[in-house]
């Protein structure tokens, strides 16, 4: 069975079709991206993917459950987690706290008043940092942070809850090259336990990562397939390449 499946998907925004007909399959440990112009969709189907909008109509299914009206916070109960593009990280605490935080979040109030929790996490949290090159920095401001390390730390807090799908979009907005080529190398690994469902701009960063590509053009699906099959399709060039 596959990890998640959006069937028929629809989402309106009063007199406009942001998503119509949109089927999407992510199978266990697959690394699916998700391509297309700008307003084509994709940020609008992550969305309904994660609870942040209800799709209008079709179902969307994550590990057996239909989750299609269930909330943002159920949906993370079930272990998706979402990274938007823009970060969101707490900049006046440290890289470690940030980190630890997201490991308390399911905590009970006892515990975090004892610091009971802090002590036991404490191992957790610094092989998180070391996993996104950022165990150096566990005691500055995430404020003070490059924009691309500031991008490694939200994905490292979406990953600390150990989901199952993680949903990022745009994840290397921004960045220098190198620095994309870093996040590249961060979430390989991810893969072992991790499903990924991303969105991106950067064609060659996408293809280098996903096993599967799904394109959407103006709300609907245009074609899906191993990066080779949408690299040499005719009709993802006329209608998304163009118009990047």
């Amino acid at each position: 069975m596959s990890l998640l499946h959006a069937n028929d998907v629809h989402k309106n925004f009063g007199g406009l079709a942001a998503l119509k007909n949109v089927d999407l399959i992510v199978e266990s440990r697959q690394f699916h991206g998700l391509i297309g112009p700008n307003g084509s969709g994709k940020s609008t189907l992550l969305k309904c993917i994660a609870g942040a909008e209800i799709a209008d109509k079709g179902s969307i299914v994550f590990q057996d459950q239909d989750i299609t009206a269930a909330s943002a916070a159920w949906r993370a109960r079930q272990r998706m987690s979402l990274k938007f593009q823009i970060t969101s990280v707490f900049n006046q605490l440290s890289v470690y706290d940030n980190v630890l935080l997201s490991l308390q979040a399911d905590e009970s109030m006892w515990r975090l008043m004892c610091s009971r929790s802090r002590r036991r996490l404490h191992p957790r949290v610094m092989h998180i940092l070391d996993q996104f090159n950022l165990a150096t920095r566990a005691d500055d401001l995430a404020g003070e942070l490059s924009h691309g390390q500031q991008q490694w730390l939200e994905i490292a807090l979406a990953l600390a809850r150990d989901p199952k799908l993680l949903l990022l979009d745009e994840p290397t907005a921004g960045m220098s090259p190198e620095e994309r080529r870093v996040t590249g190398e961060l979430l390989k690994p991810i893969k072992d336990h991790c499903s990924l469902l991303i969105v991106e701009h950067d064609l060659d960063f996408i293809k280098d990562m996903s096993d599967v590509i799904t394109v959407l053009g103006q709300g609907q699906v245009l074609d899906h397939g191993t990066p080779e099959k949408i690299e040499n399709s005719e009709r993802v060039q006329e209608v998304y390449v163009t118009r990047v």
